[in-house]
């Protein structure tokens, strides 16, 4: 499961104490003074196996100042595309006039899940405080301390309790398409014969993979093509083909079959009404496909050819590596690059410089206007999702790693003690995860770590997935 719960009140209630308190981060600002936090601050929260995304607001409903106008606008964003909120009011200062003026800003965002989180009630001999706050008309009341951690955990019970779980059935409400089959029309032309299909035979649970089904999310900053590459997939000019209810709302997994391979494909439209100001659309946008990626195998990052390597396709870039999940790199729109830019080496090499993190992420030149590249795009996705699953037999791996080794200075401590690599294994696949056992764990850089990790690249074909190492001393095994 993933969601978005955004922390909204009055300046000063402690919204971002609580943000901390359920990040275990010191992230965002924590002052007496009101009106501290002025821009949106995102974290992740993970509880009980469940993880979803919880955003720090600037006060409202206020006093006065230059910033008034900005706040209101960043929350009145966050309340219509988040889906919860947690209420926060000062249990001490009782419901004010700026409390029910919320209230009624809440309302008419729309319908979603609200928790009325009354803070600052220290003990329980002050729960009489937070009865006034039943009269703000929401069910979800419930007394808390950021400060001292008192009734957080039932905090974080009541939000998974609220937000959608994958594990229901969908009862009614379901729109299909009839039996489809087409054919492909890019680069290799009309003639080509391969076969796509998609027809739901029945109301699917949330988050049942058919057999061999690949999560495949479609991810990138506002404007690079999404919407057109997802239709040129599905041969739709409508985005919902198969609805499957997730995790955001209006949320639009799709299911697809190509080429005999099941796909779904969930969705990162994420927004469906535009926002006041481009950043709130853009933000909103970056968190919901943070979101998206955390439910799939493997993300194509898409990026404008005229314009790579953006902050926002670096911070996406990153979140699926740190994820584990799969990467294919579209760079989209190549049609409408032209001259001296349409020099498909430069440009690889520019994406490799930008984000040398990604190395081991395929590069594919592609339009979702005319086609071109959509095969490529399958192809490399299920070459990807392959070596995601490839495992190192153990008795291989150690015989390579030794030989590798031998030859490669060790890093060592001032003293002189050198690292010993004693054995390693593969933990997992997906993404491939491998345990070395070591004499000193604390000796190994990242500069080694790297450099081990372009070996294990030299072994297998890992290209798509990153590689996840863990080094543990011998006493450990």
């Amino acid at each position: 499961m993933s969601g978005i719960i955004a922390i909204i009140g009055r300046p000063n209630v402690g919204k971002s104490s609580l943000f901390n308190r359920l990040t275990n981060t010191k992230d965002a600002i924590v002052d007496d003074m009101p009106g501290v936090t002025r821009d949106r601050l995102y974290g992740e929260v993970e509880y009980e196996g469940r993880n979803f995304y919880v955003i720090d607001t600037g006060g409202i409903f206020g006093e006065d100042s230059d910033f008034s106008a900005g706040i209101k606008a960043h929350v009145d964003a966050a309340v219509k595309e988040c889906d919860g909120v947690i209420f926060m009011l000062d249990g001490r200062d009782g419901v004010t006039t700026g409390d029910e003026e919320i209230a009624e800003f809440i309302r008419k965002a729309g319908d979603k899940p609200v928790i009325v989180a009354v803070n600052k009630l220290d003990d329980v001999k002050h729960d009489d405080l937070m009865n006034d706050a039943y009269s703000l008309g929401f069910e979800n009341v419930i007394a808390i301390s950021a400060l001292h951690k008192r009734g957080i955990y039932e905090l974080l019970d009541l939000i998974v309790k609220n937000l959608p779980v994958e594990d229901e059935e969908l009862e009614e409400n379901l729109e299909y398409v009839e039996d489809f089959t087409g054919t492909y029309e890019g680069e290799k032309g009309p003639d080509y014969v391969g076969k796509f299909t998609y027809a739901p035979t029945r109301p699917p649970r949330i988050g049942e993979l058919e057999d061999n089904e690949i999560r495949l999310v479609i991810a990138g900053k506002p404007n690079v093509g999404k919407s057109s590459l997802l239709n040129k997939l599905t041969k739709s000019e409508r985005s919902l083909v198969s609805p499957i209810a997730g995790t955001t709302r209006d949320p639009v997994d799709m299911r697809i079959n190509i080429d005999g391979q099941n796909f779904r494909i969930i969705d990162t439209a994420g927004l469906r009404r535009r926002a006041k100001f481009d950043g709130d659309l853009e933000y909103y946008s970056f968190v919901r496909t943070l979101a998206a990626v955390d439910r799939s195998d493997i993300a194509l990052l898409l990026m404008d050819a005229r314009e790579p390597c953006t902050d926002q396709d670096k911070k996406i870039a990153a979140h699926v590596a740190n994820k584990g999940k799969g990467l294919v790199i579209v760079l989209n729109k190549w049609d409408l690059v032209t001259g001296e830019n349409a020099n498909a080496d430069k440009l690889i090499k520019k994406i490799r410089d930008d984000m040398p993190f990604l190395s081991y992420a395929p590069v594919i030149f592609a339009s979702a206007l005319n086609g071109r590249g959509l095969q490529k795009i399958i192809a490399e996705v299920l070459k990807v999702n392959t070596n995601r699953q490839k495992r190192i037999p153990t008795n291989l791996l150690n015989r390579l790693m030794r030989d590798v080794l031998a030859f490669d200075r060790l890093p060592s401590d001032k003293k002189g003690r050198a690292l010993k690599v004693y054995y390693c294994s593969q933990a997992e696949a997906e993404p491939p995860t491998f345990i070395f056992f070591v004499n000193k764990p604390e000796l190994v850089s990242s500069s080694f770590e790297n450099h081990v990790k372009n070996k294990l690249r030299e072994l297998e074909d890992f290209t798509g997935t990153p590689i996840r190492t863990f080094w543990r001393g011998k006493e450990k095994e």
